[in-house]
């Protein structure tokens, strides 16, 4: 099973960028996607594979804040 998680990106330099996933800042290889300063994407293995709305992003999140409040 893979899991894509939801992340802001927070810099780019067009090939590359730094996403914060709720504080933890990761380098992403934003080259896929045409993702801004701003945007949320959704990240496999270190990879943004797709732009997400907001409201899609926070939702994905929530959704995984309530899965690890059940363990």
């Amino acid at each position: 099973m893979c899991v894509a998680l939801p992340g802001k990106v927070i810099a780019t330099d067009g090939l590359f960028g730094k996403v914060d996933f709720q504080g933890n800042i990761v380098d992403v290889n934003l080259g896929i996607v045409d993702a801004k300063i701003g945007d949320y994407v959704l990240v496999h293995a270190g990879c943004a594979i797709e732009v997400l709305k907001k409201d899609k992003a926070q939702e994905i999140i929530d959704l995984f804040q309530e899965l690890e409040s059940m363990v």
